[in-house]
């Protein structure tokens, strides 16, 4: 009988985010629903760039926040409902990619830099619990914080005065996650947001961001 080749196990990794996770393209028309195809989407470029050890699981939903109920786009925008569903739908996994706080610096959020961390940081405790991590027989988390806002376009309405509080998001978040003990990156130091609408990317950023995530994970 011939033997058969036993293939190595894929590893998982899991795309927990927003409006740019899911791939949404810069707003020219509010209100109408597009979305970039798996070609241009930044997790799709990421999980090609790691090759066939990893697989990938999408979980992006535009207008998530990482803690608020939104009083507009509904409650099921708060991240803390949705990534202990995600964790609960999904798995094994062996490493969540948690890419949030773009929509957390919507004026009606009263945005401020450790406000939006502090969002952050819950979801990166509900990872870390006891519960979660035995539920998956452990794995790493990866906070990646997104590039500051512009008020600018279209939805410019929605976010003034949160390019200046989300600037200042990126040291904080930096030194919680080395407390943490959890890998962190700056999406800000590879890629800006659009000048169409300041909060989404344009499918070059889609791109450099896919490639400069896979690294970091390969560094791990």
């Amino acid at each position: 009988m011939k033997e058969q080749k036993v293939l190595p196990m894929a590893h998982t990794l899991l795309v927990f985010g927003d409006s740019n996770s899911h791939g949404s393209p810069p707003i020219v028309t509010p209100g109408e629903y597009l979305r970039f195809d798996s070609a241009i989407r930044w997790p799709r470029v990421m999980a090609r760039a790691l090759g066939e050890g990893w697989a990938m699981v999408e979980e992006g939903l535009p207008g998530r926040t990482t803690q608020f109920d939104d009083p507009i786009m509904g409650a099921h925008m708060n991240g803390r409902t949705g990534l202990r569903i995600a964790l609960e739908s999904h798995g094994p996994i062996d490493l969540l990619a948690l890419m949030l706080g773009t929509n957390d610096a919507k004026t009606r959020f009263n945005p401020t830099p450790d406000r939006i961390v502090a969002g952050i940081a819950g979801l990166v405790d509900i990872a870390l619990s006891e519960p979660m991590q035995t539920r998956h027989d452990g794995f790493e988390v990866l906070v990646i914080c997104p590039p500051p806002v512009e008020e600018v376009g279209p939805i410019s309405g929605e976010f003034l005065g949160g390019a200046a509080v989300s600037e200042g998001v990126a040291p904080v978040l930096a030194a919680h996650c080395a407390a943490r003990g959890v890998a962190f990156f700056d999406a800000g130091s590879v890629i800006e947001v659009s000048g169409q609408d300041g909060v989404h990317f344009e499918p070059d950023a889609h791109q450099a961001l896919g490639l400069a995530v896979a690294r970091v994970i390969e560094g791990m």
